[in-house]
Parts: structure tokens; C-alpha cells; sequence
């Protein structure tokens, strides 16, 4: 049904949760199915003609975009475009993940309440699953965070428990815990679960060698939220093809992993206090104030050849230039992850094939950086433009003008 190579590749994966990924692959049994209908024809156009018992078998099976004028002449340069998930995100393959494992092992009973702490992604994620699946869901975010994931996540039936700033990432972790300690309600840890990679191993990963079967693929490029996508996908590819160089990104102002100190746990592997090297950085969803297990588990698996500084400009640059060019709609994270493949097409050599991934829309964005310099009204540009015509002038400081 998959690659021969993915089955080589999952039978040799150190530290894979197989009964996790055992419970996970029964309950998304659709993702082959459109993996082998997507094989005779083109991939969206079969997606297209489904019907899905629910929204949760439409998560996966994101394209793969060559991006133009963008990497060095020689160069090939791809995206993953996981804003095709149903809620627009990455997060949507972590919840189905976690909340399906949780099921499995009957940590999850009708009526049970579900909590996470967020930079909203993974929060709408878990709200759509919750929806859909008919649990309680209880999100807690830190303040700065775009107040547009806020309101999606009440949309979705969510309540939204915001936490201050100054407590950064692990202040709403500390939150959620203490709501789950009090109330006996489950917790995600998003930032631990063996089931978040173990589902990017069973799904992401197999697309990306379905889609380059036969083809080359020099680099793949990542950032790193919860380093679900980095181990997951990462243990996949070098197993399967240890050829292709992993390349991980983080925020040059949260030099986490660049700084070569860890991140103190509990127990549970949840983090004990802040990384000292944190500093804040506009690249919502990367980077937490913590290296969270589950990637630091990747590193100790040695799946990272390089390691990318991505500054905040350069990441709301690539997505600007990406919408303007390219027609493709991704957030600052989506600008991160191509402004770091960008560098690591800099030095490659011609012929080299790079993939990145994409991790969610720009529509996530409207308060932040991203849109600082778009404008609602209209510029001087835009005016002239709409003075060529007589009728219907919508012009500062003058009287509408319908019919001339």
C-alpha cells in the first residue's frame, strides 16, 4: 500500500511507540486508501471526488509545490504545503495523533475534557478533534499569541484560559497542568507524547518518500514547535534514505539548541523552568522557551546535520515574497522554513533538490508582523487607479461618487 521503502524504514526506527502507532494507523485506515487512488491520477483532483465519513479522514495527504524564482539557478527548491490539513495547519496531524492514542489506551471516555496549553495551532487542532469527537476542550495560551487563533478556537466550541506574557511558554504548560491536576481532566503534552512523532512516522514521512520515489532529494528542512515533524518524519528519511541531510531551523533570537544547554525536566518530561537562552521572536509556533522532549529526542537520535539560524525578518520576508510570487498563502513559520532552506541553497551545489515544509496559513497572522506594512485602505496607487474611471470613487475626504 506504501513505498516498500517506508516498511523497511519503520521496521528499523529506534524508539518507535508500535502499539501507539499500531492504534493510530486503525483509526486513519483512509490515508493509504487516498495515498493508493491518489497514485493513479492527480493527487488533489482524487481528493476532490471523496466522501469522507468526517473531517478527521481528510487530515494528511498534503501536496508537495515546487517554488519559483526563488532558490539559486541549479537549484530546485519544494514545499510541503500542510495549510491543506482541514484546519489549515500541521496541528491537526498532533491532535488526531494524541486524542486517537489517548482513546486507544482508554485515557479518553464520552464527555472527558481535553486540555492543551498552545501557540494556538495545536489548539485548533485539538478543538476540531474535540468537536468532532464530542469532548470538552480547555486551551491555554500565552497572551502574545495572535488573538485571531483565540477566536477560532471559541468558534470550535473551546474555552480559551490566556495566560501573561511574562510567563512565556512554560507558564501556559504550568497552567494546563495545574487545571488537569485539579479538575482530573486529560492533558495532551503535546511537547512529550511519543505519539506525535510516532504519527508523522506513519504519515508524513511515507508521503514525502511516495512523492520523491524514483526522484531526488538532497536536503529536507524543518523548523522545530514541539520537534514532532523533525523526529517523526527525520527517523523515516534516514532510514529509508540516509542520503537525504536533515537541516533544522530555529528563531537566531532563541538560539535553544545552538546555545548546547539543556532543557532541565520533571519527571514526566515536561520542562522545569525557562532555557535561559530564550529570547521573544515572531515566529509563532517555533521555539517555546524549553526544548521540548520530543525533539530533543530527535537530536539524541542524531537526525540533525545542520543546524539553521532563521532571523524574525527573514522569516516574514519569505512569506511575503512567497504570496507575492508564488501565490502560496503561509504564515511566518512557512517564511522560516523556506528563509532557512534559502540559506541552505546558498552553498549547494547545482542540481541539488531541497524540500521544506510549510506549516500553516497566513490567515493565522492578520495582528501580527506579517501584515504590519499591508494596509486596509487604499494606497496612492490604488487611487489613481480608481480615479482613471468617473463612477464610483470611494476617494479620502471627498463625497461618494456612484454613477458619473
Amino acid at each position: 500500500l506504501l513505498p516498500v521503502t517506508y516498511y523497511a524504514a519503520t521496521r528499523s526506527l529506534p524508539l518507535l511507540n508500535m502499539s501507539a502507532m499500531s492504534s493510530i494507523a486503525r483509526a486513519t485506515r483512509a490515508a493509504p486508501a487516498r495515498m493508493r487512488r491518489a497514485a493513479k491520477g492527480p493527487r488533489r483532483a482524487a481528493a476532490r471526488a471523496e466522501i469522507y465519513d468526517n473531517i478527521t479522514e481528510t487530515i494528511g495527504n498534503t501536496p508537495i509545490v515546487k517554488l519559483k524564482g526563488l532558490a539559486p539557478e541549479g537549484v530546485e527548491l519544494y514545499a510541503k504545503c500542510e495549510f491543506f490539513n482541514p484546519l489549515s495547519s500541521v496541528k491537526d496531524r498532533l491532535a488526531i495523533s494524541v486524542i486517537t492514542d489517548a482513546e486507544a489506551k482508554g485515557l479518553l471516555k464520552p464527555g472527558d475534557t481535553v486540555v492543551e496549553a498552545t501557540s494556538g495551532n495545536t489548539g485548533i487542532a485539538v478543538a476540531m478533534v474535540c468537536a468532532q469527537r464530542g469532548y470538552n476542550c480547555v486551551i491555554c495560551m500565552a497572551e502574545p499569541f495572535s488573538v485571531e487563533r483565540r477566536k477560532i478556537m471559541r468558534m470550535l466550541g473551546a474555552k480559551v484560559i490566556v495566560t501573561p506574557k511574562a510567563g512565556k511558554g512554560t507558564g501556559m504548560v504550568r497552567k494546563a497542568e495545574e487545571l488537569c491536576e485539579k479538575h482530573g481532566w486529560f492533558l495532551c503534552h503535546q511537547f512529550e507524547n511519543a505519539a506525535n512523532p510516532a504519527y508523522h512516522a506513519s504519515t508524513t514521512g511515507p508521503e514525502i518518500l511516495q512523492d520523491f520515489a524514483g526522484k531526488r532529494l538532497d536536503y529536507w528542512v524543518t523548523g522545530y514547535g514541539t520537534g514532532g515533524t523533525f523526529q517523526g518524519v527525520g527517523r523515516v528519511l534516514k532510514a529509508a534514505r540516509p542520503d537525504v541531510k536533515i537541516a533544522l531551523a530555529e528563531p537566531e533570537a532563541a538560539g535553544l539548541i545552538a546555545s548546547g544547554i539543556k532543557t532541565e525536566r520533571k519527571p514526566d518530561g515536561a520542562p522545569k523552568e525557562s532555557h535561559p537562552a530564550f529570547s521573544a521572536h515572531p515566529v509563532q509556533g517555533w521555539t517555546p522557551d524549553f526544548i521540548p522532549k520530543v525533539c530533543e529526542d530527535g537530536l539524541n537520535l542524531e537526525l540533525m546535520d545542520e543546524l539553521v539560524p532563521v532571523t524574525g525578518e527573514e522569516s516574514v520576508a519569505a512569506s511575503l515574497k512567497m504570496a507575492a510570487t508564488n501565490g502560496i498563502f503561509t504564515g511566518i513559520s512557512g517564511g522560516g522554513s523556506v528563509a532557512a532552506a534559502l540559506k541552505v541553497a546558498a552553498t549547494a551545489e547545482p542540481g541539488t533538490v531541497i524540500l521544506t515544509m510549510l506549516p500553516d496559513t497566513a490567515e493565522r497572522y492578520m495582528s501580527t508582523p506579517l501584515f504590519a506594512a499591508i494596509n486596509a485602505d487604499m494606497n496612492d496607487e490604488e487611487l489613481e487607479i480608481a480615479k482613471s474611471t468617473p463612477s464610483y470613487q470611494l476617494l479620502p475626504g471627498e463625497d461618494p461618487v456612484l454613477a458619473a
